[in-house]
C-alpha cells in the first residue's frame, strides 16, 4: 500500500481494507443484515477523513 504521508488517512485506508474482507467472510456465512451495515459504516470513515483533508 502506498503511504500518503497522512498517518490518519493511511490508517483508515488499512481498516477499510480489513473490513471488506471481514464483509466478504460475512456474506459466505450468509449474514447479509449485518454485514452490510459494517461495510456502509467504515466506508463512511474514510469519507469522511478525505473530506477533513480537503
Amino acid at each position: 500500500m502506498k503511504e500518503s504521508g497522512n498517518l490518519v488517512l493511511d490508517k483508515s485506508k488499512a481498516f477499510a481494507i480489513r473490513v471488506i474482507r471481514l464483509y466478504q467472510y460475512l456474506q459466505k456465512r450468509n449474514e447479509f443484515v449485518l454485514s452490510k451495515q459494517l461495510l456502509r459504516s467504515d466506508t463512511s470513515i474514510g469519507a469522511n477523513v478525505k473530506e477533513g483533508v480537503r
